[in-house]
């Protein structure tokens, strides 16, 4: 005879049937989160292995193209490899951000951690074929103009990432003595990363921030440096966008605005400029001519005899003078490079001052605070200076060296003679 189920034995294989599921539950929800626990440990592993433990992998992880898989660079540039000495980078890619760009490998390069000592590298300005609005890169159409990053911290925000700069007296790598250490953090940005003029996000900016801060400490560890760097600022603004009257400057400019030269017939009337820290290693202005300055200085050119080799296809890349102050072991090896094909640089050394042979290209130089040397030059876009008077240049270069070293209590200025402002033999 079969059995008629009952009321009270239904729930019981609910209740049974509940609890299967409920059990089959658990193991998925366990084989996912072991399986996320995993990624996350091999992702660790692998920035870890790509950036010689020197890169907080925490904080890479929170950025937010650094879902998926992350792999690093298999080959000898972009794997960080101390012993080789400095500077270093490791490149790491990952398979969200490849997504994002439809990318057919799977994943792409997204962030960059770099590494070096400023007592080791060549610093050189602009030459005057430089692209100073859009740094080179054909994607952009904005220049953002590079900050400090504020704070007890001396660095620098780009639109792309963070530099940060640490003090190591008596520090060391591979043997060899790095003083003045800094470290980056940076993602890929324009495109096909990001649309063309769009600047990182807020929280990415400050996760970079936290990122180059650590990495320099890890560093300075690894080169026994008595300082650490402290914690990175927090809500870091996005960068201003392009450049402004020459009226309205107030940083790195400022000296151009109240001086009053913009009001003069063929000067600059517009500037690029940075926030004002006197702690940094480079400080940089950069004045631009609008169309209608340019038009007028061709003009006046054209009026006093001159015609030959002059720009009459206005492009404002092409219309420009720069300033650039480096100081500390920066000064110590400032290049003003040659924009022909050699590219060969002319020195300008600590306690001297002249022009480069070929190009519109000055130095000069001072020391200030604990005797600490600083590097001054100029560079003017060669359309610019071939109707630039050479009083107009050698004025906007003593306007500037005088402002940056009475802003900085410097003194044993050493200036180029006005004859360094003629042009070259040769040209007219």
């Amino acid at each position: 005879m079969t059995a008629v189920p009952t009321a009270s034995s239904a729930p019981g294989r609910v209740r049974k049937t509940v609890n299967v599921l409920l059990c089959l539950a658990a193991v998925a929800g366990s084989v996912w989160s072991g399986t996320v626990i995993w990624e996350v440990l091999a992702n660790r592993h692998r920035i870890d292995q790509g950036c010689d433990g020197l890169v907080p992998a925490g904080s890479v992880l929170e950025l937010s193209p650094a879902g998926g898989d992350i792999t690093h660079r298999l080959a000898e540039e972009g794997t960080v490899d101390l012993s080789q000495g400095l500077p270093q980078d490791c490149e790491l890619f990952s398979t969200e951000a490849g997504e994002a760009i439809g990318s057919r490998t799977g994943s792409r390069w997204f962030f960059t951690g770099a590494v070096g000592a400023l007592d080791r590298a060549e610093q050189s300005p602009e030459t005057p074929g430089s692209s100073v609005l859009n740094d080179g890169n054909p994607y952009k159409s904005t220049t953002h103009a590079d900050q400090p990053l504020g704070g007890d911290v001396v660095g620098l925000v780009t639109d792309a990432g963070v530099t940060v700069f640490l003090s190591c007296p008596g520090g060391d790598v591979d043997g060899r003595p790095a003083e003045e250490l800094w470290a980056r953090a940076s993602l890929m940005t324009g495109r096909p990363f990001t649309a063309a003029d769009q600047q990182i996000t807020g929280a990415d900016r400050d996760v970079l921030a936290e990122t180059a801060v650590l990495t320099a400490n890890n560093l300075a560890e690894r080169a026994g440096c008595r300082d650490r760097l402290p914690d990175a600022p927090e809500h870091i603004p996005t960068l201003p966008e392009g450049t402004s009257p020459a009226s309205r400057a107030e940083g790195t400019c400022a000296w151009y605005g109240e001086g009053g030269l913009a009001r003069r017939p063929g000067l600059p009337d517009g500037v690029l400029e940075s926030g004002v820290d006197d702690r940094l290693h480079d400080e940089r202005c950069v004045l631009f001519l609008s169309r209608p300055r340019a038009t007028e200085a061709t003009e006046a050119t054209e009026r006093g005899g001159r015609t030959d080799g002059l720009d009459r296809d206005f492009r404002r890349d092409d219309w420009f003078v720069s300033f650039h102050t480096y100081q500390g072991g920066s000064a110590e090896n400032v290049s003003l490079r040659s924009s022909g094909i050699s590219g060969a640089g002319v020195p300008a050394e600590p306690g001297t001052a002249g022009r480069t042979p070929d190009d519109p290209m000055w130095w000069a130089s001072s020391v200030c605070a604990a005797g600490r040397p600083q590097v001054h030059t100029m560079t003017s876009s060669h359309a610019y200076g071939r109707v630039a008077p050479p009083r107009d240049l050698e004025r906007l270069f003593r306007a500037y060296v005088g402002e940056v070293a009475s802003r900085r209590d410097c003194a044993s200025v050493e200036f180029p003679p006005s004859t360094d402002f003629a042009p070259p033999d040769g040209e007219d």
